[in-house]
């Protein structure tokens, strides 16, 4: 199968590919064209994924499709943007139909769920890997953006902390749980869902954002550094999930909250006076900490004392993380 015709067979042909909101001209010419509305601005960003080093060998194509538009989409979410579409550009060792297939209807699934239009990509042979890359609109000047906080501010997560990272035992088959335990962690892992209604509530309230994806560490570490301040993060207020506490106990599953990568939800900073507002319209929102004027990331223990930081920074398959 020839390279159009492959485009067309399983990605053209798709429902995310027929337009949507802001896309002009979508599958079919050299470019697409996206309308954006008056005073907003395109928002951008693009993503790798390499078999081997961001997902194993051996994983399902079709969840596969909804972890890599998902992953592209959270960035959308961190910058506090309303989704538009999305370019696939794909490498394959071989044009395999079950695969394609399988993968085309996780694709179209998860854009489905983020409102993202299939507009443009290209494919090509060799070792397998996935490029995305998503845009987004957002009224002018009102991007999340990471170099805003400020002393007094309120340090926030959007969702449970960990669930990818004690995952990843469970995606190698290095360990083992019941249904009960596995399944949300897994669903975690392999689709994890963007928080973009959670991103735009945060316009205007948000003083700097981003989605956790190389360890809550390691990202309000570059919250930190941007916004030119340094973040509390008390340890008894992290939100674990009941499913990795039972499968790594209260000290594995710190240690996934604070140093795992892939939770993919946001973390930001506001001012206390918003806080009523975001959870009476039904948004989760867990205050873990506060911003204080200093440089960097402290951990505090339940009696406020700071506890020694574990390493920082997610580990991909046998690689170190961005």
């Amino acid at each position: 199968m020839g390279e159009f015709e492959l485009i067309h067979h399983y990605f053209a042909a798709a429902a995310c590919a027929r337009g949507g909101e802001g896309v002009a001209l979508g599958i079919g010419d050299d470019c697409a064209l996206l309308q954006l509305p008056a005073g907003e601005q395109l928002a951008v960003s693009t993503d790798t994924l390499v078999v081997g080093v961001h997902f194993p060998h051996a994983a399902d194509p079709y969840l596969l499709g909804q972890r890599a538009l998902a992953v592209s989409a959270s960035d959308l979410a961190a910058m506090g943007a309303t989704p538009i579409g999305f370019t696939l550009a794909l490498t394959l060792p071989d044009a395999q139909p079950e695969w394609l297939q399988a993968f085309a209807r996780g694709l179209d699934k998860m854009a489905a769920q983020c409102a993202l239009s299939l507009i443009g990509g290209d494919t090509t042979r060799g070792p397998l890997s996935l490029t995305l890359t998503v845009f987004g609109r957002v009224p002018s000047g009102q991007a999340l953006l990471r170099s805003g906080a400020q002393a007094g501010d309120l340090l926030c997560v959007g969702g449970n902390l960990g669930n990818a990272a004690g995952a990843l035992a469970l995606v190698l088959e290095q360990q083992q749980a019941e249904p009960a335990v596995s399944q949300p962690l897994l669903e975690h892992y392999w689709s994890p869902q963007p928080q973009l209604a959670l991103g735009q509530a945060l316009r205007g309230k948000a003083s700097a954002a981003l989605d956790i994806s190389d360890g809550l560490l390691a990202d309000c570490g570059h919250i930190a550094k941007a916004s030119g301040v340094s973040l509390l993060i008390e340890q008894q207020r992290l939100p674990l999930s009941t499913a990795l506490l039972q499968l790594s106990g209260e000290a594995g599953a710190l240690r996934c909250a604070l140093s795992g990568g892939d939770d993919y939800v946001l973390a930001f900073t506001m001012a206390e006076q918003h806080l009523p507002a975001l959870r009476e319209a039904g948004h989760s929102v867990h205050v873990i900490g506060r911003v204080v004027s200093g440089q960097g990331v402290q951990l505090l223990d339940k009696h406020g004392a700071q506890v020694a930081l574990p390493a920082q920074g997610y580990q991909h398959f046998g690689s170190t993380g961005d």
